[in-house]
């Protein structure tokens, strides 16, 4: 995807989270966005924006990668493959940053869900156990096998 195509993406999603935002729903984005340029732009135009730096080592993400785009990016038959022919700037002060190579998602989650709640964003969670707010406790806590 060429930066044109990069932008105008982002643009959409921030027309669509400041839509949500302004009517009081909470929005979790999640996206790819190589430029810090286009990232302080979002940054500008969000309300409670959080930036989540979701670090890997290129060679992590290319282990990972079970579409093998990676091994194609590398091949030279994909261009503009962000990290590989194209760049990535990594942030330069983001509110979280996650170590994905170093910890299990489990430590992942509880490193923004901590953050969010700190800043009272979201409900604290009890210290011990597994919470679900009970209206979603039956549905949740199913067995995965009984889902549709």
């Amino acid at each position: 995807m060429d930066s044109v195509a990069l932008y105008f993406a982002l643009a959409v999603i921030v027309f669509v989270a400041k839509l949500l935002s302004r009517n009081g729903v909470g929005v979790l984005a999640s996206f790819i966005s190589p430029y810090r340029e286009a990232r302080e732009k979002v940054r500008q135009e969000s309300t409670n924006f959080i930036e989540v730096f979701v670090s890997a080592p290129l060679q992590v993400c290319a282990d990972r990668d079970v579409k093998g785009m990676y091994a194609k990016a590398f091949a030279g038959e994909i261009k503009e493959f962000t990290g590989v022919s194209d760049p990535y700037e990594e942030p330069e002060n983001p509110e979280i940053v996650i170590h994905t190579d170093q910890e299990e998602v489990s430590a992942s989650v509880g490193h923004i869900l901590s953050y969010l709640e700190n800043r009272g964003l979201i409900e604290a969670r009890p210290k011990s156990g597994f919470f679900v707010r009970p209206q979603f406790r039956e549905r949740v806590l199913e067995p995965a096998t009984t889902r549709p």
